[in-house]
């Protein structure tokens, strides 16, 4: 199996909303506006995309939606991982079935687990699939980790290929990517701000929020950083305002303000997650008015 999903951008789709109900229209275009602007890889059912507040037939008519209008230009990556080990497979067997390329599995969260548990979970989901795996790792949202030994055990798994690692801590990056060196194995970062770090470490690219709105500039980072080019490090911090906006409150509020802003639906979540107040989203809009015409400095 080809280990490397994708290199460089993929990014973590938000999901569209226009009175409480999915905007496929504006889905489907937004999948065009990314696939144009250089996305690698699109991902669909993710923390950014409101999966706990999606039903479970959103969930799989957002995943048909998103593999049919694709058509197989990039990799679709299905978040089909749960807290429940029957329901990720169910999930993944049906992310399989329509045409997607790779799951994206997430730590169990509130039941949580030890790593025992862990490896039982992850393992079991993989063995009824054929679809390569990501792991997604992001303590602060779940309660616990995937520990470096865990994801060396993992990575022996055939269809476990890779880590979205939103740990936000160089130091258990450095510490998984010894451990996985002689597997076929591969990290991305799921942080948009240590993008640059990451990838010089020996990350494969980024699983990205802000890649919503700008693929293509992170893009250009990526390669730019794979190519030797000493300007990679300017080329960030010039994007680095970009990511400061869409931090400025819980992932999605302030990304769901600027997709709504370029046309892919409302600016509108779904409880518990409330849009910004007025004066942090005229900072958050007038960052990408500045960043689009090429003015923020």
């Amino acid at each position: 199996m080809n280990t490397v999903i994708f290199e460089g951008i993929g990014v973590a789709m938000t999901t569209p909303f226009r009175n409480d109900v999915i905007d496929y229209g504006a889905f489907r275009n937004h999948i065009e506006y990314l696939i144009e602007n250089d996305a690698q890889a699109l991902i669909i059912n993710g923390t950014t995309g409101e999966s706990p507040t999606l039903r479970a037939e959103e969930i799989r008519e957002l995943l048909r939606v998103g593999v049919e209008t694709v058509d197989g230009r990039v990799p679709v990556i299905a978040g089909t991982g749960t807290n429940s080990t029957s329901a990720s497979i169910e999930l993944t067997k049906y992310a399989e079935k329509i045409g997607a390329d790779a799951i994206m599995l997430i730590t169990p969260y509130y039941n949580k687990s030890n790593q025992r548990g862990l490896i039982r979970h992850f393992t079991a989901i993989a063995d009824n699939t054929e679809l390569p795996a990501v792991l997604y790792n992001v303590p602060g949202r779940t309660g616990m980790t995937i520990e470096p030994e865990t994801v060396r055990e993992l990575s022996t798994h055939r269809n476990i290929v890779a880590l979205k690692d939103a740990v936000g801590d160089l130091e258990y990056t450095r510490e998984v990517l010894a451990l996985t060196e002689n597997q076929d194995f591969v990290l991305y970062s799921g942080n948009d701000d240590n993008m640059h770090d990451f990838v010089k470490l020996g990350g494969k690219g980024l699983i990205s929020v802000v890649g919503n709105i700008i693929p293509g500039e992170l893009q250009d980072v990526y390669e730019r950083i794979q190519n030797g080019d000493a300007s990679a490090q300017d080329r960030f911090n010039r994007v680095m305002p970009m990511i400061s906006a869409v931090q400025v409150d819980v992932n999605p509020i302030p990304v769901k303000a600027m997709t709504a802003e370029l046309g892919y639906g409302n600016n509108e979540l779904r409880l518990p997650l409330i849009p910004l107040e007025n004066d942090a989203l005229d900072e958050v809009i007038e960052t990408l008015r500045q960043f689009r015409e090429g003015t923020l400095v």
